[in-house]
């Protein structure tokens, strides 16, 4: 483990240490669910979004550019999920509200992100009294069509809101658990981040799939707001008091890179942890595709065989995070990897021959397994090799790029991939009688085969971490 630093950098304002007030404590089963209610419901949020709502309205505005147009939505407005957390994490390091350093930055960006998503509401009952037509590309169905511009720049609204949020968010777990206790910290974040999705995806897809666009929109809000106030309320933070020292910006944008020569257990975490998220950016935003062009499912029932797949691999996933939280602490995190990526490799290679909803689900709950175990070491592996403890805000923002730059790269390359195969068009076969286009299994055989190379080589890469055992 890289040895944290507490010396002063001038130039960048590094600020004064305090101490959390569970040090030298047990933390409590229920602290530390109030600790992660927020990242419940901002991966509700998400799976809703990502999983559910864009798949879904982005194929009705335009089913002819459906894959491309939402790479490139999902990948350009990633950009925002870059950048924010960068800058939000280094300010939240040096607040001195009374709430604490990070919970102010939390209610501040739920509130941008709520209003975000009563704009991707409006946008999208825009588009359904003024359809899109003459569209002959990805960018000119985007930005040649003001109903899906404005659903696009309200994603945009939605993502910075989201991570000036979860930026700060970031910090507070280096903030407030002690070192001896992060791997079952990680294990209740992973079960938050699954069950959530779970959630997010079951709402959607299934229970709420016959409510009005905006009891979907509202629905996703009020949960949203109900996590961070579960979290606001539910945790404390010991406040800064004294003034901070200033942030040199200039310098601050040199400090963002952490030298690998020096903290090489970091960088190489950092790359294993892109690898694995690069694999599942390009194949998650695809799913219900895939099971309307491979698997066949009636368009009609897409999205809520769609949740029952993903609430069957994130059924499977709960148990293992909790577990595999747990014993990282004992048998030691990358073990845990080892054996979660190979099984993710497979299983991943096997979605490429289901032909049937009942061989998906099976394939889909053995991944589930693997990638729970994957998830609940993830966050822990990443606190133990900090280069400092007092800039945690900025360094856990900096790690957390790792899970935000591959959606720029993954997404957009994958839906240009399933598009490069080809597609089929099948008049009237849409959903509501439109004219649909199918693309062919070679396409998302090509991106499961991307997917499964960027798993195994988030394993292999590990073997360089030398602090982590």
């Amino acid at each position: 483990m890289n040895t944290p630093s507490n010396s002063p950098n001038p130039a960048i304002g590094h600020p004064h240490h305090i101490p959390s007030p569970y040090e030298g404590k047990h933390i409590s089963k229920g602290v530390h669910l109030r600790m992660n209610a927020y990242w419940f419901g901002t991966n509700f949020h998400w799976a809703a979004l990502l999983l559910i709502l864009l798949p879904e309205q982005i194929g009705n505005i335009t089913p002819q550019f459906r894959a491309g147009v939402l790479g490139l939505i999902t990948g350009l407005s990633a950009l925002v999920a870059l950048t924010v957390p960068l800058v939000v994490g280094a300010l939240s390091d040096r607040c001195t509200h009374r709430w604490g350093r990070r919970r102010p930055f939390m209610v501040a960006g739920v509130i941008v992100n709520i209003a975000g998503l009563m704009v991707m509401a409006a946008a999208y009952a825009w588009s359904l009294k003024f359809p899109l037509t003459g569209a002959t590309s990805q960018w000119q169905a985007i930005f040649g069509h003001p109903p899906l511009l404005t659903f696009f720049l309200g994603f945009l609204l939605v993502q910075f809101g989201n991570n000036v949020a979860s930026g700060s968010f970031m910090g507070m777990i280096p903030d407030l658990v002690p070192s001896d206790q992060r791997g079952t910290a990680s294990g209740y974040y992973a079960l938050m981040t699954q069950v959530g999705t779970l959630m997010g995806a079951l709402g959607m897809g299934l229970i709420l799939s016959e409510a009005s666009e905006t009891v979907k929109y509202l629905a996703v809000s009020g949960i949203l707001l109900l996590s961070l106030l579960a979290t606001f309320y539910g945790i404390k933070e010991t406040p800064l008091t004294e003034k901070q020292p200033p942030i040199h910006w200039p310098s601050y944008i040199r400090s963002l890179w952490i030298d690998p020569r020096k903290y090489p257990d970091f960088a190489w975490v950092w790359i294993t942890r892109f690898l694995v998220v690069m694999g599942f950016e390009a194949v998650k935003p695809f799913i219900p595709y895939y099971l309307g062009d491979v698997i066949n499912i009636p368009l009609k029932e897409v999205s809520g065989k769609a949740s029952i797949l993903l609430a069957i691999i994130l059924f499977f996933s709960v148990g293992s995070a909790v577990v595999g939280g747990i014993w990282s602490d004992r048998v030691g995190r990358k073990r845990i990897v080892y054996i979660a990526n190979s099984g993710i490799v497979v299983f991943t290679l096997m979605f490429i021959f289901c032909r049937n909803l009942p061989l998906a689900l099976a394939v889909g709950a053995l991944f589930g397994i693997c990638y729970g175990a994957y998830i609940s070491v993830d966050y822990a592996m990443g606190t133990d090799v900090l280069p400092t403890e007092d800039n945690a805000g900025k360094e856990m923002a900096v790690w957390h790029v790792a899970m935000t730059l591959p959606q720029t790269i993954a997404t957009p390359a994958a839906g240009a991939l399933i598009e490069a195969f080809g597609q089929t068009k099948v008049v009237g076969g849409g959903p509501h009688g439109e004219d649909w286009y199918r693309y062919t299994s070679n396409g998302y055989a090509a991106v499961f085969v991307v997917a499964a190379v960027c798993f195994a080589l988030g394993a292999y890469f590990l073997k360089n971490v030398k602090g982590v055992k």
